[in-house]
């Protein structure tokens, strides 16, 4: 990769409700219409501070003719106070994983589509990690009829399930219900004292998380391979109904989706969706450490397929 393709472009765009999203573009030397937009994971996730792997990924793809977008989405980092502009007024709001609720990904992945588009792209793929692997799913129920060509789901995690074994049933449920009675009360964004070591989430925020029958819950390992009934409504109904040609990856150790077999957890989800493509890295964890360049190599080899 040459020096201009490893120094990205700082860029900015706005969201149809009033954000101001930051991002790096990363574009290779002979011109593409074609740009992958990747939705990174939870928690204190940012897409900066992160120039050796922005680079590797930027560098693979950029052989392929691919550009490549990286954003920061308004569940980025724990607390992230925006100044959101409201019609003539900007107002101070907070945002981050302790307020996201994850429906909110389909206006920054719109926004991200729109600057995209002013930037003379017409190609849109579009990958996540982790948290951004379920965002995708989310994404396309709301929003079926996109412009996106290829979905990428890297590590999609099992949140609600992690958080029932760390929690333990009782509390996880007095949890829940406590989380229900404050955002109905007005007082969802509240944070919730003293929940988890080195968690910070606001009552509207874990409500969205942990929910079983809500968005989040799109990979429930924990409940379909584990055997506890945690939901009223239809499993993986969100994964099942993809609309666009996907390609499913998972380290062979991650430690977030059903850590006690990984390779249970993806031939559940080939019964689901047999017509996709799915790849195990072996020996990968979670965030493919020590593995990204396979990893991303897997990726743009797919995308550049027909």
């Amino acid at each position: 990769m040459n020096r201009k393709e490893c120094s990205p472009r700082f860029v900015e765009f706005k969201t149809k409700d009033g954000l101001a999203l930051p991002g790096l573009l990363y574009e290779p030397e002979r011109k593409t219409k074609a740009v992958t937009i990747f939705l990174h994971g939870n928690g204190s996730s940012s897409v900066f501070y992160k120039k050796e792997e922005n680079e590797r990924m930027a560098s693979i793809f950029a052989r392929r003719g691919i550009a490549l977008f990286r954003f920061n989405n308004r569940g980025a980092h724990f607390v992230k106070t925006f100044r959101v502009t409201q019609g003539r007024k900007e107002v101070k709001k907070r945002f981050g994983m302790a307020y996201e609720r994850i429906k909110e990904c389909v206006p920054d992945i719109d926004g991200a589509i729109a600057f995209l588009k002013k930037e003379g792209y017409h190609t849109f793929y579009l990958a996540g990690a982790s948290t951004g692997a379920n965002k995708i799913c989310v994404y396309d129920h709301y929003k079926p009829k996109n412009e996106v060509k290829k979905y990428v789901l890297l590590c999609g995690g099992d949140d609600t399930g992690i958080y029932y074994r760390e929690l333990g049933k009782k509390k996880f449920w007095e949890t829940l219900k406590q989380s229900k009675r404050k955002i109905a009360a007005g007082k969802g964004t509240d944070i919730i004292p003293e929940l988890l070591p080195g968690s910070i989430f606001s009552y509207q925020g874990f409500y969205d998380i942990a929910n079983p029958d809500g968005d989040y819950n799109v990979f429930p390992f924990y409940e379909a391979l584990g055997k506890v009934k945690l939901s009223s409504k239809p499993l993986f109904r969100y994964f099942g109904k993809l609309k666009k040609p996907s390609l499913v990856v998972y380290g062979e150790k991650d430690e977030f989706s059903w850590p006690k077999d990984v390779r249970r957890a993806v031939a559940l989800l080939k019964r689901y969706r047999p017509e996709l493509e799915y790849k195990i890295i072996k020996g990968a964890n979670h965030g493919f450490d020590g593995h990204k360049r396979e990893m991303n190599t897997i990726v743009a080899e797919w995308l550049i397929r027909n």
